[in-house]
């Protein structure tokens, strides 16, 4: 099975206005990583549930969505459509 690079979206279970914008390979082992507190910028807002994940095959196609997705554009876009 090839590698694909998953752009996601974060959601928080405690409080659903709160998102976080990521790329990873291993994505199951992210969410784990957000979830126990391992990553300084999600930690006060866990639990995390994946809203949306998009698998590319091309590493470059995906850094540049994700930095599309961290955009005001990118925000409103994924507000309208994830």
């Amino acid at each position: 099975m090839p590698h694909f690079f998953y752009v996601y979206q974060l959601v928080s279970k405690r409080d659903e206005s709160f998102r976080y914008r990521g790329i990873r390979r291993d994505l199951k082992a992210r969410l784990r990583k957000h979830n126990t507190g391992g990553c300084l910028h999600t930690a006060k807002y866990r639990p995390w549930k994946i809203e949306t994940a998009i698998a590319f095959r091309s590493e470059a196609k995906a850094r540049l969505f994700e930095k599309y997705l961290k955009t005001g554009s990118g925000r409103e876009f994924a507000r309208r459509h994830f």
